[in-house]
């Protein structure tokens, strides 16, 4: 500091003050650098670590293996277990030639009874082009409705004791807010072109025709999975009508309902019944960029349908 006594005190205290100032600003661009840096290694791990992961299975699909696909989650267009996707690594594996069976891994309560159709119908598809490669359902968690449509698809289907598997039924969610305007106040206006556009509306009655109406429509989509189930099963099904009531039961119930084939995991069927141990996996995941835009952009849209009840599709779950 200064002396109090020197006449140029007030301009040395400034210029001591701009000093520190300017060694600040220094400090704090360093370590901004820094940090930026490290954010920039940490980003660049993340990839690596992804496609690492891709690279190594890509070097054992050269040898003979057991192809893997995972079904995760709900079975819809914009999921990891779309029709698309699955059906993509479905064809990859089935074209390897280094694979030797395949097993689809799922753990879904079910979805879109279209996108569950698709993946059925190409299983069934691919089984008859490439006869010699067996193709395995294992289901984990759960295995249900839409889910359970795709495994009966497959040679066998393989569970735990505890899976929770079957569900065959189809099912339609809305909601009816008509007496909650009526006791608000609210005047509810719809325009329509089309006498029955508005029907499911959920702030207008539901008629009894309305009612008639989209049963007889989950009646017939109830109808395409009970016959999915019976042309995939065939006479290995044991149970009676029970078994397309919706209920579901555990993996060792469902093998002596003749639902499942027997108790085994993923590792179990590539090494016991394929016969080759080495698995790769072959699932067609979005990349970082695709989850990071898709999460982002979907989430207030999907919010948004649900609340409203413009989602209200039917559904295999």
């Amino acid at each position: 500091m200064p002396a109090p006594d020197d006449p140029q005190w007030e301009r040395a205290l400034i210029n001591k003050m701009a000093a520190e100032f300017l060694r600040d600003q220094r400090r704090s661009r360093r370590w901004g650098i820094v940090f930026r840096i490290g954010i920039l290694l940490y980003l660049l791990l993340l990839v690596g670590a992804y496609y690492a992961d891709g690279f190594g299975d890509s070097l054992k699909a050269v040898e003979e293996h057991t192809a893997l696909i995972d079904i995760d989650g709900i079975i819809a267009p914009d999921s990891d277990a779309s029709a698309d996707r699955v059906v993509t690594a479905l064809r990859k594996a089935f074209e390897a030639d280094h694979a030797k069976g395949i097993i689809l891994r799922i753990n879904s309560p079910g979805g879109s009874p279209v996108q569950s159709g698709y993946i059925n119908d190409e299983i069934r598809r691919l089984r008859g082009e490439y006869p010699d490669k067996p193709v395995y359902a294992v289901a984990s968690d759960i295995c249900a409705s839409g889910a359970y449509y795709v495994a009966v698809a497959t040679d066998a289907i393989y569970v735990d004791k505890a899976t929770l598997i079957g569900s065959i039924g189809v099912r339609l969610d809305s909601f009816g807010f008509q007496r909650a305007i009526d006791e608000l106040g609210i005047q509810r206006r719809l325009l329509t072109a089309g006498e029955h556009k508005g029907i499911l509306d959920p702030f207008l009655p539901l008629s009894d025709w309305d009612t008639a109406y989209v049963q007889g429509l989950l009646d017939k989509l109830h109808g395409q999975f009970i016959q999915a189930v019976k042309d995939g099963r065939g006479e290995r099904l044991t149970g009676g009508d029970e078994v397309f009531s919706g209920l579901f039961w555990t993996g060792e119930e469902s093998v002596a309902l003749g639902l499942s084939d027997g108790l085994g995991s993923s590792s179990y069927v590539a090494r016991e019944v394929i016969g080759v141990e080495d698995i790769v996996e072959y699932s067609a995941k979005q990349d970082l960029i695709e989850r990071l835009s898709d999460r982002l952009g979907a989430s207030f849209a999907s919010t948004l349908a649900r609340v409203t009840g413009l989602d209200a599709a039917p559904a295999l779950r």
